[in-house]
């Protein structure tokens, strides 16, 4: 959802904190354009990322509730890529489409990221994106990083869409986070990603 982050998924290259060096994506134009968006099901933090070294965020459409994110309008290809790169796989070859846009939903493998959920439409452009095969309450919740956290609310505070304190109540109640940070830890958190994305 962090724009800055989106940019070593387009580009390549190794993001602050992370431990993990992106390969890019073949195109590496920026997304036409990006909004604020929310849809049904719930946002849950489980396994641990090696990159992040904490809970990974994954959909579940089945749960009850809204998840708030942003769209990036982007190609097939760059979603490709990006998608190919959470898969620990080069990039370079477009993804088959056809299952998720016919039927909401495409299991590509049986790991993280590699299920493909259709979300809906803007404009009639699809709006896809990609999580575990599993149920929220079929895993593990995992504590995730502040450093994590700070790339999701940058993405969430981005259009001035949502305050600091809907942000803070809205990831305060997402499995995984909802009992490993106090609302004050979140809220000084919130507060970092107020002040704009580290550049060094």
């Amino acid at each position: 959802m962090d724009a800055a982050l989106l940019r070593y998924y387009l580009r390549g290259g190794r993001p602050p904190d992370a431990a993990r060096t992106y390969p890019g994506c073949r195109d590496q134009r920026p997304p036409l354009r990006s909004e604020a968006i929310e849809f049904p099901g719930r946002m849950y933090f489980a396994t641990e990322s090696p990159v992040w070294r904490g809970g990974r965020a994954f959909y579940d459409s089945a749960a009850d509730g809204r998840v708030w994110g942003r769209a990036h309008l982007i190609t097939a290809g760059q979603f490709s890529d990006i998608a190919t790169q959470e898969m620990y796989q080069p990039p370079g070859a477009d993804l088959d489409f056809d299952q998720v846009l016919a039927d909401g939903r495409a299991v590509l493998g049986p790991g993280r990221y590699q299920t493909l959920v259709l979300l809906g439409h803007l404009d009639t452009v699809p709006v896809l994106t990609f999580t575990a095969p599993w149920r929220l309450t079929e895993v593990p919740w995992t504590k995730p990083t502040g450093r994590y956290l700070l790339h999701l609310a940058r993405g969430l505070l981005t259009d001035a869409v949502r305050d600091a304190s809907a942000v803070t109540r809205y990831l305060s109640r997402c499995p995984g986070a909802a009992d490993a940070w106090t609302l004050d830890e979140l809220a000084a958190l919130i507060a970092e990603a107020r002040t704009g994305p580290r550049t060094g």
